[in-house]
């Protein structure tokens, strides 16, 4: 410990400058897509996590709930006024939206194909494809995007919660982008 006397928290001004710096840092664009991700609070808690890391837009796919949902906004804290949102009617048309904004997508998905996320190197402007709870991204959806990638995970448990699951993977998009050479 080099200070004296304990560590203190941050003041809300001290937050602020403390993000602002990271944010100057990162020229990264973020978006996701929301393949069928059917829990309002597994929503809500995506959206949150998807405006810390500065996510700018979010696809909700059926069986989605729209982001405006009495149960999502609970959830999302009023982090929603942070995002562009958008309905699309199938996986693959929001790949295809997100595609003609200049992203590539990566699903996050267990597949025998997916490499793990630390190891890809998608570029500067990723869309993440999360997929239900229980089912995954939708088959024809995998089909259609960049990469699937998946997170490694060292305990006895095979899968994490979706919203937990994306969290973690912006995260180490953000971490690739930090840590990468610049040109």
């Amino acid at each position: 410990m080099t200070g004296s006397g304990p560590d203190k928290a941050l003041s809300p001004t001290e937050l602020k400058r403390l993000h602002r710096g990271w944010r100057r840092q990162t020229s990264l664009r973020l978006a996701v897509i929301l393949d069928g991700v059917q829990k309002p609070f597994n929503v809500g808690s995506l959206l949150r996590s998807a405006a810390a890391y500065q996510v700018e837009s979010v696809w909700t796919v059926p069986p989605a709930p729209p982001i405006d949902h009495p149960a999502v906004a609970k959830t999302a804290l009023g982090s929603d006024r942070f995002i562009q949102w958008r309905a699309a009617s199938s996986g693959p048309e929001a790949v295809e939206a997100a595609r003609a904004e200049g992203f590539v997508t990566v699903a996050v998905e267990l597949t025998a194909k997916a490499r793990p996320l630390h190891e890809l190197q998608p570029g500067s402007a990723v869309c993440l494809v999360l997929g239900h709870e229980d089912r995954g991204v939708h088959r024809e959806t995998l089909q259609a995007v960049d990469h699937v990638a998946y997170l490694p995970q060292l305990g006895k448990i095979g899968s994490l919660n979706v919203a937990h699951a994306g969290t973690v993977a912006l995260y180490e998009l953000a971490r690739q982008a930090w840590t990468s050479p610049t040109p």
